[in-house]
């Protein structure tokens, strides 16, 4: 993460505010802090400050050099609100869980959102799926990875059920949050989201999250798609008969979908 864009976002925080640099992507770099957006600034309040053990997270579209400023702008602005407008509305569908949106500010691209996650044991970092399934690459069929998978597949079915789909779908992008022991899948980074009805979109979620799977987890990838699409079924088998045929259409869109990767992988 370069110098640069920690001292854009620290510019428009204020000094004030301290921020831990933990991710960037393409488009946006991702910070946690111990200050809420609308609570008063503590000058003294330091990232290793252990008094304040509340953390948010806070993701910065950066300006583009090689964009034209009025162009970023509005690009900026569309896209920060885009994202902004679907957490809050998958934040009140029931059963799915997603981070809350805390605030937004759509002119400078910043998103303070709530923070999920955990550490995980003997180094292996945060708590993203991919991460988890490392750890556990000595016992990877073990019952509490079955149980998590499921719940995986089951959060992507609530997902494409009321008709949003994700866009970047990959297992950096679920995060696992401890509930009473047990851990619960969030779906995170919705820059790429959208409301969608086409069985083409949900298809690619599905076939973006198995690839995924397949290339960093490839001993295991065969039963840990098996699970998550025991997850995902489960969605649309409780909705009867008009629920199992929209699954098939989406499962044969997704085989469709596949079809295509793989002569895409022939053909290089």
């Amino acid at each position: 993460m370069s110098q640069e864009v920690i001292d854009q976002i620290a510019a428009y925080l204020t000094s004030n505010i301290p921020i831990v640099p933990i991710s960037q992507g393409a488009e946006a770099v991702v910070f946690t802090t111990n200050v809420h957006p609308y609570e008063p600034i503590n000058a003294k309040t330091s990232p290793n400050d252990q008094s304040t053990k509340t953390k948010y997270v806070i993701k910065y579209r950066p300006h583009k050099k090689y964009r034209h400023p009025s162009i970023d702008r509005a690009l900026t602005k569309h896209r920060t609100l885009g994202e902004s407008k679907i957490l809050a509305k998958l934040s009140q569908l029931p059963g799915l869980h997603v981070p809350k949106l805390i605030a937004t500010d759509v002119y400078n691209g910043c998103i303070w959102i709530e923070f999920l996650g955990e550490d995980l044991p003997d180094s292996f970092g945060f708590s993203n799926l991919k991460n988890y399934l490392w750890m556990h690459a000595s016992d990877p069929y073990c019952d509490d990875v079955k149980k998590t998978l499921i719940k995986v597949g089951h959060q992507i079915g609530l997902l494409h059920w009321n008709d949003y789909c994700h866009g970047d779908l990959t297992t950096s992008n679920v995060v696992l949050h401890q509930d009473n022991g047990h851990w619960e899948p969030y779906l995170i980074d919705f820059g790429l989201g959208s409301t969608s009805t086409l069985v083409e979109d949900k298809g690619v979620d599905l076939y973006v999250l198995e690839r995924a799977i397949i290339s960093t987890h490839s001993r295991f990838a065969a039963k840990y798609n098996e699970w998550i699409m025991q997850g995902f079924r489960s969605v649309y088998e409780d909705e009867g008969k008009k629920g199992q045929q929209k699954m098939k259409d989406i499962l044969k869109r997704f085989e469709e979908v596949r079809l295509r990767g793989r002569k895409r992988s022939m053909l290089g």
